[in-house]
């Protein structure tokens, strides 16, 4: 039963229950200057009113801007099918499918999701219930450590540096050695890897494109760590691969990414959907759920759990993960949305993000101040080097409805006059040709 508290001797109850002293110490994380004071809702306002005053208010936010960020996450056009579908009661419900003469529908919506993954990176297997492209990052790296009985990890810095903070944190206590390889010209150092892969190296974590948006063939990579009995772990930005060579091509091990581009909006963090597809040799030592088809008795189709080895299931030191959420609802999401797509639709839109992209280096390049970074190719990311501070640069063009990219000074020092810019099919010429000239402006 939930407990509405009516008297002020229970709200002091209820704070104390929790370890604050009064209301506003629920909100201190928040910096002063973005806390309001009062709503100023007059008294005896109907629900309905509440409502529309409350709706007019978070209009005042500026939430409607012109998005070229990308690091990451990236704003796809998502087909109104993909809502309407994943939203019917019978998926939305369904939670860990225990019982599979129970849960047909959830297995199968599991199942196809592991094939089309498959699919798109070139694997043999792939799992679900991932969280996000950072966990799903670490798994693949835990995975590395326990088929080979190694404790080092190489990791390029080219790979998104919030995955790399995540990383740091889920490994800091234990005995795991990373060691991070700058760039070189945007792509992997190959003489830099080569020289840190010794026989104590599980595996190299590698990213396509980079965080800098740079494309890479990492077929040299692999073929130089399998000689070292290392592992080539991928993480990978699914659209792209509607153009891109696929990591199995490339002889990558194991395949991980972020799938929030696969029909999942730009929703303030999340929830959100990792990936991570193996070769068939690894999979005993995938975390995560496994989908199986198999026949009944009768002969008749059906799918149930396969190859489980969770945390949940009381393995204790020999668990792989300690994944136990079923995250099949952001999947679900993903295989409609690349199901109403297809193979000719995603290679469509991936073609359309990197043709927009290359008129958006066009146009920026012409601002004066302005280099785009050329020394590796792209595919709907590049980076731009400004005459000031990118940071203090975005700031501004948000005055004027525009979410110019992503300042790389954040994340790399030294890099405080970079810019990250991404551009999916969304973007038009003419929003394109707006950030040219509020770019020119600001400047």
């Amino acid at each position: 039963m939930s407990f509405i508290p009516h008297t002020d001797a229970e709200r002091a109850e209820m704070l104390a229950a929790v370890g604050v002293r009064q209301m506003t110490d629920l909100f201190a994380d928040i910096p002063a200057p973005f806390r309001i004071k009062s709503l100023r809702m007059p008294d005896g306002l109907s629900e309905s009113e509440v409502y529309e005053r409350l709706h007019c208010l978070s209009h005042r936010n500026a939430h409607e801007l012109t998005c070229f960020l990308g690091g990451g996450f990236y704003d796809h056009f998502i087909p109104a099918a993909v809502d309407a579908l994943a939203s019917r009661g019978e998926f939305y419900t369904a939670y860990t499918p225990y019982q599979p003469e129970a849960a047909q529908g959830t297995l199968q919506a599991i199942f196809e999701y592991q094939s089309v993954i498959c699919r798109l990176t070139g694997m043999d297997v792939a799992n679900a219930s991932m969280y996000d492209g950072g966990t799903a990052l670490f798994e693949a790296a835990m995975m590395a450590i326990h088929i080979t009985g190694r404790n080092r990890i190489v990791l390029d810095s080219g790979v998104s540096p919030i995955y790399r903070v995540m990383l740091q944190s889920y490994t800091r206590n234990l005995s795991i050695e990373l060691e991070e390889i700058e760039v070189s010209h945007g792509q992997s150092n190959r003489e830099r890897l080569r020289a840190a892969l010794t026989d104590q190296t599980a595996a190299v974590l590698l990213q396509n494109p980079n965080f800098f948006g740079a494309v890479d063939d990492f077929t040299d990579i692999a073929a130089l760590a399998h000689e070292r009995g290392c592992l080539v772990i991928a993480s990978v930005y699914p659209v792209s691969l509607g153009l891109l060579k696929a990591p199995g091509d490339m002889g990558v091990d194991i395949v991980t990414g972020e799938g929030q581009s696969l029909g999942l909006p730009l929703s303030f963090g999340g929830p959100y959907l990792g990936f991570l597809a193996t070769r068939v040799a690894q999979v005993r030592k995938m975390p995560g759920r496994l989908v199986g088809e198999t026949v009944d008795r009768r002969g008749r189709r059906g799918f149930v759990l396969t190859l489980q080895a969770r945390e949940q299931h009381i393995r204790r030191e020999k668990a792989t993960s300690n994944i136990c959420s079923n995250e099949a609802l952001c999947a679900l999401r993903a295989v409609i949305y690349l199901s109403l797509l297809g193979k000719h639709g995603l290679r469509e839109m991936a073609q359309l993000c990197a043709t927009k992209a290359e008129y958006a280096k066009r146009r920026l390049a012409a601002v004066p101040g302005v280099r785009v970074k050329r020394s590796a190719p792209t595919f709907n990311e590049f980076t731009l080097e400004l005459p000031t501070d990118a940071a203090e640069v975005v700031a501004r063009l948000v005055d004027k409805g525009i979410a110019a990219g992503f300042p790389l000074g954040r994340y790399y020092p030294g890099m405080e006059n970079y810019l990250l810019v991404a551009v999916t099919e969304k973007r038009t010429r003419a929003e394109i040709g707006v950030l040219a000239e509020a770019l020119e402006s600001v400047l």
